[in-house]
């Protein structure tokens, strides 16, 4: 997720990506919630923060003007 916009290629899409990423691991985590899998929950949370962390950091005016 970070290597297009240090690469300057499509940097527009990177936050999309990081929100993608979001959804789908927010997704996990309740599926394994829901499989009684509380080991792995821990793994699924800390994705979920690190995209989000990209994702917040990326949103903004001057992302999509590049």
């Amino acid at each position: 997720m970070v290597l297009p916009a240090v690469l300057d290629i499509a940097p527009c899409l990177v936050p999309l990506a990081a929100l993608g990423l979001v959804l789908l691991m927010a997704g996990a985590t309740i599926t394994r919630i829901r499989r009684h899998e509380t080991k792995l929950v821990v793994v699924d949370l800390v994705h979920v923060v690190l995209a989000g962390f990209v994702a917040w950091g990326r949103f903004g005016r001057e992302s999509f003007i590049g």
